[in-house]
């Protein structure tokens, strides 16, 4: 990583450092206030400007790579070091859990792009959201107690409000 900056003409401060080492060892992808909490507790007299002003730096210097993850942090953007192999982001869309995809599937994808549309690709990003199984388990429940409810409910008031009420007999009808 060092190397990296060098070679792009950035030098390597303190405070770029200890962000690059959170956002590289921290094992999960970090958001610019989480990062500045962090890199807060190893250096006190950091500040948020230093901390947003660093990770533009390091973004343009294609260091860092600033990911949307699925908008399940609704504007929040989210950072990982671009020195890693090409992967997919893999996001619960309810508990916002991410794991990333490595493999030839991925790699088999990009060549069946280039081929496609004569294409030749330099950086690939895939995001893929769905439910983790934890969170498949508890919407499976929830909808199990939401109908058990709905069957209660009905049994107890057959005419919730708001509802139709079926009529017996002749209607008035307007000729």
């Amino acid at each position: 990583m060092k190397g990296s900056l060098k070679e792009r003409g950035i030098r390597l401060t303190r405070q770029r450092q200890i962000l690059l080492d959170l956002i590289d060892k921290s094992g999960r992808h970090l958001d610019a206030e989480s990062l500045y909490e962090m890199a807060r507790a190893k250096d006190p007299k950091l500040n948020r400007v230093t901390v947003y002003r660093t990770l533009k730096l390091l973004k343009e210097g294609g260091l860092v790579d600033e990911l949307d993850l699925m908008h399940f942090g609704g504007d929040q953007h989210f950072y990982e070091t671009r020195l890693k192999q090409e992967h997919a982001h893999v996001i619960c869309l309810r508990c916002g859990k991410v794991e990333e995809f490595f493999g030839e599937p991925l790699q088999k994808l990009r060549r069946q792009v280039e081929d496609h549309f004569g294409f030749h690709i330099v950086l690939a990003r895939t995001e893929i959201g769905g439910y983790c199984a934890h969170c498949q388990a508890l919407r499976a429940r929830e909808m199990t107690e939401a109908g058990a409810a709905e069957t209660v409910a009905a049994a107890v008031d057959p005419h919730p409000a708001g509802g139709e009420i079926l009529r017996r007999g002749p209607r008035n009808q307007a000729s």
